[in-house]
């Protein structure tokens, strides 16, 4: 959605209702506040401070330098220009004063990726005499949501990854002794860079105990030659171009014909928690009930905490997904914070519980979800269900 389209009034009051508050108030300083971009559509955003507020009712304004007036100049609104901070201080004063605005706030730092307006700009707001509340509701449905253009490239993405995770694991699983993590993780880059896919860093490529570290990267000239019997842990994500929805996967792979019980426990007791969380989104979505994304969290880690592993689970379900790959909608975690921002049709997300055991093992299992109008699809079309083992 961009201010520069047609701007849906309605879904602006509704949010506003559900903010309560009497208009949106949007900042953003040299790109930190990502979602006044997106919502916006203003391309690179500046060097100077910029204000834009969106009522209710009547014409958007903006508070934008006199130096920076040429990305506004299709703006479909009053336009305030300011050089001097008083300038600046008055220019928002007018609109503001009284108001009750949501920004992208969040108390206590409870949703750090809803948390991107500065302290300092916060009490600025407030000593102009307004009232500031988190914006969450219009984040997830003017910055989460995916067009149907981005709806289509992350489906393409996704079966693609899909495809040379597949093919990558299948052949690592049978070079035990032979392939170094650095060497499967150039393989599978240069594949996804053969089908024309974007992605803005390696995957993760990690060899038995190596897994046991969520955000592992291997190291050239350290990182281990397979040995038999390991699990090979592939997470990997890629998008049709840097400005569309990525798609982000995790597959596991083990470099003999018979894992261990332990390690086909291990297995399967996060593949069970990856879809009892998949059925709590379709069970909700079905039955027109509020579902928040910390209920989505709860319902992966229930299972892994009754199998006996809780304590190993020590991240999140998952992640909003939207033109960043870890996005500013709701995310699935009662874990890290608790996001009780509720979902709503047209975002998407990952869900990727994981069990991580130091000096052992680590496996995680990682799909993606979308709640399109038609109900929930889960990407890619056929997720991993057995260890890809060697042949």
């Amino acid at each position: 959605m961009s201010i520069q389209d047609e701007f849906d009034r309605d879904a602006l009051r509704e949010g506003l209702d559900a903010c309560g508050a009497d208009g949106w108030l949007l900042f953003d300083f040299r790109g930190i506040n990502p979602v006044a971009g997106r919502v916006l559509g203003l391309g690179g955003m500046g060097s100077r401070r910029l204000f834009v507020y969106l009522p209710r009712d009547g014409e958007p304004v903006a508070i934008a330098h006199k130096i920076e007036l040429q990305p506004l100049g299709d703006f479909p609104g009053r336009i305030t220009p300011y050089a001097r901070w008083q300038e600046l201080h008055e220019g928002l004063r007018e609109i503001i004063a009284g108001k009750t605005v949501a920004m992208e706030i969040s108390k206590d730092d409870a949703v750090p990726y809803l948390d991107r307006i500065p302290y300092g700009v916060v009490e600025l707001v407030r000593s102009l005499g307004a009232t500031v509340v988190p914006s969450g509701p219009l984040v997830t449905h003017f910055a989460a949501r995916w067009s149907d253009d981005e709806r289509a490239d992350h489906l393409r993405s996704a079966e693609i990854l899909a495809r040379i995770a597949r093919l990558s694991l299948s052949e690592a699983c049978n070079e035990a002794g032979a392939v170094t993590e650095c060497e499967l993780q150039t393989r599978v880059m240069r594949r996804i860079e053969d089908e024309g896919l974007f992605f803005d860093h390696p995957p993760i490529v990690a060899f038995g105990a190596n897994g046991a570290d969520p955000h592992y990267a291997p190291q050239t000239g350290s990182d281990p030659v397979l040995q038999p019997d390991q699990t090979i842990l592939l997470d990997l994500w890629a998008a049709t171009s840097p400005e569309t929805v990525s798609a982000d996967q995790t597959w596991m792979g083990f470099s003999g014909r018979s894992p261990s019980e332990r390690v086909v426990t291990i297995w399967e007791v996060v593949r069970d928690a990856r879809d009892a969380a998949i059925a709590h989104v379709r069970d909700a979505v079905t039955s027109g009930r509020t579902l928040r994304g910390f209920e989505i969290d709860r319902a992966a880690r229930d299972l892994i905490e009754a199998a006996g592993f809780g304590e190993y689970f020590v991240h999140r379900t998952g992640h909003s997904i939207d033109r960043d790959l870890h996005g500013s909608g709701p995310h699935c975690d009662d874990y890290e914070t608790r996001d009780d921002r509720a979902l709503q049709m047209g975002v998407g997300f990952s869900i990727e519980p994981g069990i991580y055991i130091r000096g052992e093992i680590g496996i995680r299992s990682e799909v993606d979800m979308f709640w399109g109008p038609t109900g929930v699809v889960v990407t890619p079309q056929s997720p991993q269900v057995e260890l890809i083992t060697a042949s």
